[in-house]
């Protein structure tokens, strides 16, 4: 896609979104199911999420749908009498857990502000001005979320400084934002979202864009751009060859802001891409989604995946969350002769398999198909406890890819080995990496986790269950050692959630096969089936599968086998052998 057609798609988001808008422009209230932050900050939601579209759009100076006037006058009015309950006021920023939710917003307000400044925030008048500032200062004044939050008084403090009201208030906030951002850095350009370990999505369209944005508007050099470098080494090896972003982590409803990390770096030059390579890549991912039904008849971008999805959303998902794809639209931060838009490039095509060791993740991409591995990402915070009850499909899985989505927690979990006890199911809560390795055409990655329940006791007393994936082609060899099973008890192995048959073979262990009907389907299909092993198990236990997503043949033979033991021939003629206590891989 050139320049005017992003352009163009922006123009008839911003159009089908406006119809909605109040009478003096101050909210968007866009139709659909409202977030548990009610109507109110759902309205502002609107405004502030296409706004940021809207200024990327007129960054070049080019308004012809004349933006910067609506957006000036609902700015005007959204800020006049914050916290009023009438038809155009905004609601105040408060901490977390309260009225933190527009802090969220404040962000997208006072970034567009930033980029937009020549044509919007220079034009008003003084006191409008104040008022603006006085809103935006409640980002600065109460307590975020425990993670990517504070980079949105970060923003809003960059915002400030830009236009000369900067103080002690904004440098704080700008310190403490940056303090925290190294604590939670792992290497490999990864960074987790808060204390805990929780790598997704949001790498890209938040810990890098805010930093890295920052510093390239205000013409300065920071470490967050080589970061920004060495992040797109790996994560732009998680897109499909038709522009597919991986269907793992939260808030996936953003779609196509996977995308914005790709463009932001070629927009700063911050990127191992050619800009060639760079515009096919974010071109592919936009016209992935437009061409799945993300835009409903309405031209609104609906909540879910491809069209609408349920199981797809969280609870503090509104009607206009999923305009933060309007971050994808950084690009248009590149001018018509960059060379984003003039070089000539392809989408990566080459099979490669990529082990990082930072967040615990095994990147296999095969065939234009990748699929990612989990033993390190799962969203449970250092002070959380781990309970069946908040069993999260985003992250509990082994497994994710391009072309599947998890099941619901109303079916058969995907990609699951659970241990059965008393008839009930364990989850996958917290995850500890055990380490990861390989090289490109072959690799590993390994975990343990304590198997916990909703019925029976949360956890049974010295239960634990440690997994080791090793990929090669389009194969998935998947191990586990079951330590402290107590009798009576079972496990399960599930493999991929796919309208047609995909592969899960039984290696070691297993006693029993069946498939599962998924009754809510997925993502990507509304029918699907799930295949399943199963076995019974007493104290330690090895056992030993091979999953494919396509392919029906075992590749291997098992050489030698025991609890803590396991080597396997495969047919190109290479021996794996992994040994736990410690956990260790071998390839020869």
């Amino acid at each position: 896609m050139i320049r005017a057609e992003w352009k163009a798609v922006a123009d008839d988001l911003l159009v089908a979104a406006w119809r909605w808008a109040t009478p003096r422009g101050a909210l968007l209230n866009l139709p659909g199911r409202p977030s548990h932050n009610g109507e109110r900050c759902d309205g502002l939601e609107g405004y502030a999420r296409t706004f940021l579209a809207a200024a990327f759009r007129v960054a070049d100076g080019t308004d012809p749908l004349g933006w910067i006037d609506r957006y000036a006058a609902g700015l005007e009015a959204g800020t006049a009498t914050p916290g009023r309950d009438d038809a155009e006021s905004w609601p105040v920023i408060g901490d977390i857990g309260a009225q933190g939710q527009p802090m969220v917003e404040s962000a997208s307000v006072a970034l567009g502000l930033r980029v937009s400044r020549p044509w919007l925030w220079d034009q008003l008048d003084s006191h409008v001005q104040d008022r603006v500032e006085g809103w935006l200062r409640g980002a600065l004044r109460h307590v975020p979320a425990p993670n990517n939050w504070y980079l949105f008084p970060f923003t809003v403090a960059g915002f400030l400084e830009s236009v000369g009201r900067g103080d002690a208030e904004t440098a704080r906030a700008r310190e403490r934002a940056l303090e925290l951002l190294e604590t939670w850095y792992l290497g490999e350009g990864w960074y987790s979202d808060g204390d805990g370990r929780a790598f997704d999505h949001y790498n890209g369209w938040a810990l890098h864009l805010y930093p890295v944005l920052d510093s390239y508007l205000a013409g300065t050099d920071s470490p967050h751009r080589e970061r920004l470098r060495e992040h797109l080494e790996s994560f732009t090896a998680m897109f499909g060859t038709d522009g597919a972003p991986i269907h793992f982590g939260r808030s996936l409803t953003y779609r196509f802001a996977a995308a914005s990390a790709v463009a932001l770096g070629a927009v700063t030059g911050d990127t191992p891409l050619s800009y060639g390579r760079s515009r096919a890549l974010i071109s592919s991912t936009l016209r992935y989604f437009l061409d799945r039904g993300a835009i409903g008849p309405n031209g609104l971008l609906s909540l879910g995946w491809h069209g609408p999805q349920e199981a797809t959303l969280q609870s503090y998902s509104g009607p206009a969350s999923p305009y933060w794809a309007s971050k994808a639209f950084v690009c248009l931060l590149a001018p018509a002769d960059h060379p984003l838009w003039t070089e000539e490039g392809s989408l990566p095509d080459e099979d490669r398999v990529l082990a990082l060791r930072g967040p615990g993740l095994l990147v296999q991409r095969v065939d234009g198909t990748v699929r990612l591995h989990n033993h390190g990402s799962d969203h449970v915070g250092p002070d959380e406890a781990e309970s069946a009850a908040d069993d999260d499909p985003h992250y509990g899985r082994f497994a994710y890819s391009t072309e599947t989505g998890p099941t619901s927690l109303d079916d058969v979990a995907d990609n699951h080995f659970c241990v059965v006890v008393a008839g009930e199911r364990s989850v996958r809560r917290r995850i500890h990496p055990l380490g990861a390795g390989g090289t490109d055409r072959w690799g590993w990655a390994a975990s343990w986790h304590r198997p916990v329940f909703a019925t029976v006791p949360a956890m049974v007393p010295g239960l634990r269950v440690e997994s080791v994936t090793v990929v090669k082609g389009t194969w998935e060899l998947r191990v586990h050692r079951v330590v402290g099973a107590p009798f009576g008890a079972k496990v399960e192995q599930t493999g991929w959630a796919t309208a047609e048959p995909s592969g899960l073979h039984p290696v070691h262990g297993w006693e029993q096969q069946d498939e599962v009907p998924i009754q809510r389907g997925t993502a990507f299909t509304p029918c699907a089936r799930v295949p399943r092993l199963s076995a019974s198990v007493h104290g330690t236990a090895l056992f030993a599968s091979v999953a494919a997503l396509t392919e029906v043949r075992v590749p291997v033979t098992v050489i030698s086998a025991n609890a803590d033991t396991i080597e396997v021939g495969w047919e190109d003629d290479t021996t794996t052998r992994i040994t736990f206590c410690p956990v260790s891989v071998w390839e020869q």
